[in-house]
C-alpha cells in the first residue's frame, strides 16, 4: 500500500521498497505467455518459476528485466495492480535486450529486479477529476492507474484518457482500449499522426485532443508518459485549461540502466531519475525538463 506523507494537502508520496532483501539479485519468473502487441511491441506475462508468492507493486513503478547471456533493462510494469499472481510487462524492441525479450517463449525464463521507482499519485488525486495522457509506448505505465481508478471509480470526479501514436497499426491494447470506450464513467479519444481511409478516429497530435476532453482544470490531477516534446506540449495545454504546476504528474523514464543509483546515467542535475522517480511532480522538475539539451 502507498504511503503518503500528510504535508500541503498529501502531496508526497512514497510507494513500498523492493520486495527483495538485496535489490541486485533478481528474482527468476517463468514466461506464461508471449503476445504481440504491435509490428514492435509484446507483452510478457509472468509468474513466480518456484515459490508462488504474490508480487506487490503500485502503478507508476517499474522491474529491472533481464534476459540471460544478453542484459538488463528498466521496464514499467504494466499490469493490473489488484492481480498480484500475474504480472504484466509491455515492451517495444528497441534494442539487443529487448529484441532478446521479445524471443521468449512459454516456459522460458528471465530475471526480475524490483519493484522499483516513485508512482502515479493516485490518493492524491482522489475527490479530483483525473486526466491521464499517453503517447505511444507511454500507454503501458499509465494502464496500472487507469486499472485502479477504474476499480475505485467513486473515488474520482470526471476521468479522461487521452492517447495518440503514429498510425492506426501502432495502437497497443485495442480489445482493452475498445471495453474502454464503452464505458460511460471513462472517457476515452484517440488519435494518430498518419492515417488510411479505412481510419474513421482522430488525426493529428494528442494535444489537440486537451481542448475536448471534460475536465474542470482547478480541480484536476493529470498524469503522462511519452516522448518529452509530447508531454512539453501537453503541459502546455493543460496550464492553458487552469490545472495547475502541482497538479501535473509526469514519467521521465530516462536511460535507467541500475535502478539502483549506482551507475548514474540516469543522473539529471541532482536527480537520479531511478531513485527519485521515475515520476516526478512537473513543478518540482521544471527547470530541469525545459533545458533544450533534455
Amino acid at each position: 500500500m502507498t504511503t503518503f506523507i500528510s504535508q500541503q494537502n498529501k502531496e508526497e508520496f512514497i510507494p513500498p521498497s523492493p520486495t527483495a532483501t538485496n535489490p541486485m539479485l533478481p528474482k527468476i519468473y517463468r514466461v506464461k505467455r508471449n503476445h504481440k502487441e504491435t509490428h514492435d511491441t509484446f507483452t510478457l506475462d509472468l509468474e513466480p518459476a518456484q515459490d508462488r508468492e504474490p508480487f506487490i507493486f503500485v502503478p507508476g513503478q517499474f522491474n529491472m528485466l533481464y534476459a540471460f547471456g544478453t542484459g538488463e533493462c528498466a521496464i514499467s510494469i504494466s499490469g493490473n495492480p489488484e492481480e498480484p499472481y500475474k504480472l504484466q510487462h509491455t515492451i517495444r524492441i528497441v534494442g539487443g535486450v529487448t529484441t532478446a525479450l521479445s524471443k521468449l517463449k512459454t516456459g522460458d525464463t528471465i530475471g526480475i529486479r524490483g519493484p522499483f521507482g516513485s508512482c502515479w499519485p493516485l490518493q492524491v488525486a482522489e475527490g479530483n477529476d483525473v486526466v491521464l495522457v499517453a503517447g505511444g509506448i507511454g500507454l503501458a505505465p499509465l494502464r496500472p492507474a487507469i486499472y485502479h481508478i477504474l476499480a475505485n471509480r467513486q473515488k474520482y470526479g470526471k476521468v479522461a484518457l487521452l492517447f495518440g501514436t503514429r498510425t492506426p497499426g501502432d495502437i497497443p491494447f485495442c480489445r482493452e482500449l475498445q471495453r474502454w470506450k464503452s464505458r460511460l464513467d471513462l472517457e476515452v479519444l484517440v488519435t494518430v499522426d498518419r492515417a488510411q481511409a479505412s481510419w474513421q478516429g482522430n488525426v493529428g497530435v494528442v494535444t489537440h485532443l486537451i481542448r475536448r476532453a471534460p475536465f474542470d482544470g482547478i480541480n484536476t490531477t493529470a498524469i503522462m508518459c511519452g516522448p518529452e516534446v509530447m508531454m512539453r506540449f501537453t503541459i502546455a495545454e493543460l496550464l492553458k485549461r487552469g490545472v495547475s504546476p502541482q497538479s501535473i504528474y509526469i514519467s521521465m523514464e530516462r536511460n535507467m540502466k541500475c535502478a539502483v543509483g549506482f551507475c548514474g546515467h540516469c543522473q539529471l542535475g541532482p536527480t537520479f531519475i531511478c531513485k527519485d522517480g521515475p515520476v516526478f511532480r512537473y513543478d518540482k522538475m521544471k527547470f530541469w525538463f525545459e533545458q533544450r539539451e533534455f
